[in-house]
């Protein structure tokens, strides 16, 4: 079992920057596949990017491509994502997910954060 606890959310005006962060239980985080989700007023759980294990290797959505960068810290086992030039439009929960493959289908991560607020507001 792992459990995920997100941290690091706030509140920011527009092109300003904050750091989330997830750590993860479990001796596995190395071998675990880490995404994060997000999900706006109204709207349904979107997808963010996601880590693959290993060789870290990352994909973003069009939406926050050159914006967001994620890193991941495997002897902490924790999860970062940095997001910069913040927009009104980032405005949402995040949640940190993780599962055995990274793909952009949120069915496919078993495990997931309690989510964590970002407002972007002027």
């Amino acid at each position: 079992q792992v459990q995920l606890v997100e941290s690091g959310g706030g509140s920011v005006q527009p092109g300003g920057s904050l750091r989330l962060s997830c750590v993860a239980s479990g001796p596995t985080f190395s071998n675990l596949a880490m995404a994060w989700f997000r999900q706006g007023p109204g709207k349904e759980r979107e997808f963010v990017l996601t880590m693959t294990p290993l060789t870290d290797s990352t994909y973003y959505s069009d939406s926050v491509k050159g914006r967001f960068t994620s890193s991941r810290d495997n002897a902490k086992n924790t999860m970062y994502l940095d997001m910069n030039n913040l927009k009104p439009e980032d405005t949402a929960v995040y949640y940190c997910a993780a599962g055995q493959y990274a793909t952009t289908r949120r069915d496919r991560y078993a495990y997931w954060g309690q989510g964590t607020q970002v407002t972007v507001s002027s």
